[in-house]
C-alpha cells in the first residue's frame, strides 16, 4: 500500500526520537562567558543581555561556582579594566582584573577549566583591537602587546588563552611566546573566522569596548565572504592555534559546515551577545517560547559542525540537559 516509505513511522514518541537522535548535546561541549570588573560586591545587570552581569572579582567566584556546579566545564573570561589608555597597559599587568580573576577561580575552583580573551579592545581608550596610527591599526605593533597580554594570562594560571583581535600574525606570535616561556603545553583557540558583525552591540555594552571612532571592518572578515574563511582558519592552523572558532555563530553556520568538512581540528562557534538578546527580547514580548527557541538554536549549531559553543545560554541550556 502506498507509501511503503513512511518517515513518519520513526517520530510517532518521543521515545523513539530520543533515541534515533543524529545531534546531541550536553553541558560539556559549553564554555560560558563572564564580564569582569574592578571593585568589590558589584553586580550590575546588562540591560541588553538579560541574566548576564559585569561582576567584580569576589562575585565572579560565586557565579564560576555554580557554572562548574552545572558540569560546564570551561568559562571565558572578559575584563573591563579601570584604566583605559593608548597602549592597553591594564591588559597585561600582572594584577589586572583578569590577572586576579584567573587567581581567585584556580585557587577556588581549580577544576574548572579558565579560558582568556587576548584582545585590546577592552583596554584601549579609543576602543579598537590595536596601537592606532593615523587613523589605522597597526598590526604588527599590536602583536607585541597581545603577546604579553597572553603570557601574562597564563602567568596567573589560565588554562588556554583566546586571541579575538584579528591581527594578522598573531596566533604565530603567541605560539612563539608560550613556548620561549616553557608554556608548551598550553592550547591556543583562535576566533579565526570573525566577522564584522551587526550582532556584537550588546556585547560591546558589557565589556565597555565599543570604538570611539570607525569600526571594525579593516581587520575583521566581511559577512560576504565564504571562501575567505577557509584560509583564515588555514593560516591560523598552519601557525599553530589548536582549536579554531567562527563568530558569529547563527548567522555563519554554513561557515562552521565547511570548516568541519575541510579541516581535521575541533572548531568552537561563538553564539553571541545579539544573538542571545534577539531570543531573550522576542520571549519577553511572548512572541517565542525561549526555551524551544534556545534548544534549536543551540543544536542547529552543534549540528552545522560546531564541538564547542561559547554561548550565554550555557547555564539555562544546562539546567534542561541536566534535568
Amino acid at each position: 500500500m502506498f507509501p511503503v516509505h513512511r518517515c513518519r513511522r520513526l517520530r510517532s514518541n518521543k521515545t523513539i526520537r530520543r533515541m534515533i537522535r543524529e545531534t546531541i548535546i550536553s553541558p560539556d561541549c559549553f564554555i560560558y562567558p563572564l564580564f569582569i570588573t574592578y571593585g568589590k560586591g558589584i553586580k550590575r545587570p546588562i540591560p541588553s543581555m538579560p541574566g548576564c552581569y559585569q561582576e567584580s572579582i569576589d562575585q565572579i567566584l560565586k557565579s564560576a561556582k555554580e557554572v562548574y556546579e552545572l558540569d560546564i566545564p570551561a568559562v571565558l573570561l572578559f575584563g573591563i579594566p579601570e584604566h583605559k589608555d593608548e597602549y592597553g597597559s591594564s591588559a597585561y599587568k600582572e594584577d589586572g582584573v583578569v590577572q586576579n580573576a584567573i587567581k581567585a577561580i584556580k585557587d577556588n575552583i581549580p577544576e574548572l577549566y579558565v579560558i582568556t580573551d587576548v584582545c585590546m579592545c577592552e583596554y584601549m581608550s579609543h576602543g579598537h583591537c590595536g596601537i592606532v596610527e593615523r587613523g589605522t591599526v597597526n598590526n604588527d605593533r599590536t602583536l607585541e602587546l597581545l603577546s604579553k597580554t597572553a603570557i601574562s594570562h597564563i602567568k596567573a594560571g589560565s588554562d588556554m588563552v583566546a586571541p579575538s583581535d584579528m591581527m594578522d600574525g598573531r596566533v604565530k606570535i603567541l605560539r612563539n611566546s608560550l613556548d620561549s616561556e616553557g608554556y608548551t603545553e598550553v592550547p591556543i583557540m583562535s576566533y579565526a573566522a570573525k566577522y564584522a558583525s551587526a550582532f556584537y552591540g550588546p556585547f560591546r555594552e558589557a565589556a565597555e569596548s565599543a570604538p570611539k571612532f570607525g569600526d571594525r571592518r579593516s581587520y575583521q572578515m566581511d559577512p560576504a565572504n565564504r571562501r575567505e574563511a577557509l584560509k583564515e582558519v588555514a593560516l591560523d592552523i598552519e601557525e599553530g592555534a589548536d582549536i579554531v572558532m567562527v563568530k558569529p555563530a547563527l548567522s555563519y553556520l554554513d561557515i562552521i559546515s565547511d570548516i568541519r568538512s575541510n579541516f581535521n581540528i575541533p572548531v568552537a562557534a561563538y553564539n553571541v551577545s545579539g544573538e542571545y538578546a534577539m531570543i531573550k527580547a522576542a520571549a519577553q514580548l511572548g512572541w517565542i517560547d525561549e526555551t524551544m527557541a534556545m534548544m534549536e538554536i543551540l543544536i542547529s549549531i552543534k549540528r552545522a559542525g560546531a564541538d564547542l559553543i561559547l554561548t550565554y545560554f550555557a547555564k539555562d541550556a544546562s539546567i534542561i540537559l541536566n534535568s
